[in-house]
């Protein structure tokens, strides 16, 4: 290759007329526009055929990244070229690329071959590539790939970004192994920001870092025939991960977003909104959320074997306030929050919920939902018995002072585990619910106590027994002796000094007995409440 000098190019390179035009605004710093005015005509996306005076070889934009012309005195050489067709592989594997990287409405003819090359900031916007291989890249600054349409899937798997990674609005199809992009161990130190972006194929991100913030806000996640449509298990993020609508702005440049991504953070009332929607399985298991994880609007479509799983997620706040999936599970089990923020609507039914060692302190419900549906959310958890449910939402309704819906929510726990007990323990436990709700309402215990205490002074009045030993007797009184019967610890001298016979015998005998029922089963519900306290 001939010696440059004074920075223009190798004659042997031969520029066309779009490459020269590139070659001298990369030494300025300059955008290289290859537009050509028509918006239909510079769709990169479009069906239109570019010609010739777009071209440009990916071998003369890989020497002006990797060993480029010096800048213009004054300036910084930059590469910003904009509605190029690059034809050929581009590929800069391995190097270190200095210069400010623009692309902006370009297209690829072959793939993007990236892998442990090194940039300080790279962006690639609304391009049409055919596959971006990048694999433990890393950039000090952004790495932006917003709007583009990626046919044949994204490797970012092990690349660090210096700042925030943007997705925005991108359009990713699978690779041959069913991925649409592959970024286990990622690391990004600020924002991961992929709203309203559409993935066709298994989005990955096993083991992923984000530093602050993690949005898909509005975008639509498919793998509807693959096992998920997001796994990312191990999941860090420091701050909130956003499973929420988006709002859908009159126009990419309406005031409240953000050039030229065109996406609404906070969108004004009104504004139409665009949900997030996953068809296929997701799995968060074992992610660590720094503020919350936020379903709000969400939607999920899967299939009867798949699930959303949130198995031992660690986060201050969960906002279950997406759509009732129809089909599929919902998986908690061993997952720990503070809040927990939920709709009625929201949870599955029957078998669609497990949440077995599943930790909360605090229930923020949004809109109706009265303690029988809570109810009715345990059951819909536990299509077999389990304890740990009930006893959790009685502490969090007891630590929130509604000590009453607290009491109601155990007596439901018994109720439910009367199901499991033979005949004869399932016997003594319905008399147990008939008499005082296993002493969950001691209340009932005085009532039946006063029914029994008149019925029997009522009989004994009529009946009264002799005395046991003639003349030591104290004097009659039915009151006295139907109480005595009555309470099973407390000796008002009356039982032992009669002796009743007959049917007077066993009337006393059932007060006894009931008497016994009554006051174990309260002191059993006092002592449960005891222990609880």
């Amino acid at each position: 290759m001939t010696e440059t000098r004074d920075g223009d190019a190798p004659a042997d390179l031969r520029l066309t007329s779009a490459e020269w035009s590139m070659w001298q605004a990369f030494r300025n710093g300059s955008t290289c526009d290859l537009h050509i005015g028509d918006p239909v005509r510079d769709d990169p996306h479009g069906q239109h055929l570019w010609g010739p005076e777009r071209r440009v070889r990916a071998r003369v934009v890989a020497l002006l990244l990797l060993d480029g012309p010096p800048a213009q005195p004054g300036r910084v050489s930059a590469l910003k070229l904009t509605g190029a067709y690059i034809t050929d592989t581009l590929d800069v594997a391995g190097g270190t690329i200095k210069p400010f990287v623009e692309l902006r409405d370009c297209r690829f003819e072959a793939e993007v071959v990236l892998p442990e090359s090194r940039f300080s900031t790279l962006r690639m916007v609304n391009c049409a590539i055919p596959r971006l291989e990048a694999a433990r890249l890393h950039t000090e600054g952004d790495l932006h790939l917003p709007r583009c349409v990626v046919q044949s899937g994204i490797r970012l798997t092990d690349a660090h970004i210096g700042t925030d990674l943007m997705l925005n609005q991108t359009v990713v199809h699978k690779d041959r192994q069913g991925r649409s992009i592959m970024a286990d161990g990622l690391t990004v130190a600020q924002d991961l920001q992929a709203e309203m972006l559409e993935s066709y194929g298994e989005l990955s991100l096993r083991g992923a870092t984000v530093g602050v913030s993690l949005s898909l806000r509005g975008s639509h996640l498919s793998n509807p025939f693959g096992r998920r449509a997001l796994n990312a298990p191990q999941l860090t993020v420091e701050r909130t991960l956003y499973l929420t609508a988006a709002g859908l702005a009159n126009s990419p440049f309406s005031s409240g977003t953000t050039p030229p991504y065109g996406i609404t953070n906070t969108p004004p009332r009104g504004t139409r909104m665009q949900r997030f929607e996953c068809e296929g399985g997701m799995r968060l298991d074992d992610g660590r959320f720094g503020d919350a994880v936020d379903f709000e609007h969400a939607r999920f479509v899967m299939e009867s074997d798949q699930e959303l799983s949130l198995r031992r997620i660690q986060t201050p706040e969960l906002r279950f306030l997406g759509e009732r999936p129809q089909r599929g599970r919902v998986i908690l089990s061993g997952a720990r929050v503070v809040n927990l923020v939920d709709k009625s609507a929201s949870w599955p039914g029957l078998g669609g919920l497990w949440m077995a060692g599943f930790a909360y302190e605090t229930l923020i419900p949004r809109g109706h939902f009265p303690l029988a549906l809570r109810l009715q959310w345990v059951a819909a958890a536990t299509p077999e018995y389990a304890p740990e449910p009930y006893e959790m939402l009685a502490a969090s309704l007891r630590a929130s002072g509604e000590d009453s819906d607290a009491r109601e929510v155990l007596l439901a726990k018994q109720r439910r585990r009367r199901e499991t007990l033979p005949l004869a323990a399932k016997a003594w436990g319905f008399l147990q619910d008939w008499t005082v709700a296993y002493g969950y309402r001691p209340g009932r215990a005085a009532v039946w106590m006063a029914i029994l205490w008149a019925i029997g002074t009522a009989y004994f009045s009529t009946t009264p027994p002799p005395p046991l030993k003639a003349g030591e007797a104290p004097p009659w009184n039915p009151y006295l002796y139907s109480l005595d019967l009555l309470l099973p610890v407390i000796d008002l001298n009356q039982d032992a000094a009669w002796k009743p016979g007959g049917t007077a015998q066993w009337a006393a005998a059932i007060l006894i007995l009931a008497g016994w029922v009554l006051a174990t089963t309260v002191a059993a519900g006092a002592s449960r409440l005891l222990r609880r306290q």
